[in-house]
């Protein structure tokens, strides 16, 4: 085999092992920083269902209050 076919086979063989390798780093950081923002994804849908009870909690309170001073304005206008 001529020595600069076997140098440039040489060559290709070396960089797709590198690239093999390096794609396989990034895959795997990949992966782990869709785990991370799976987890915060999760957190962040809790923080929601935790907001949206105390919404809830503070629009019952809110009704009987807003009904008093619609009585003391219907009271106040007689």
């Amino acid at each position: 085999m001529n020595p600069i076919k076997l140098l440039i086979s040489m060559v290709i063989i070396g960089s797709t092992l590198l690239t093999g390798c390096s794609s396989k780093t990034k895959i795997e950081q990949l992966s782990t920083d869709i785990e991370a923002l799976n987890t915060k994804v999760d957190q962040i849908g809790n923080d929601i269902i935790a907001i949206r009870t105390d919404v809830n909690s503070t629009k019952d309170d809110a009704g009987p209050a807003n009904q008093r001073l619609d009585n003391q304005i219907q009271d106040d206008k007689k």
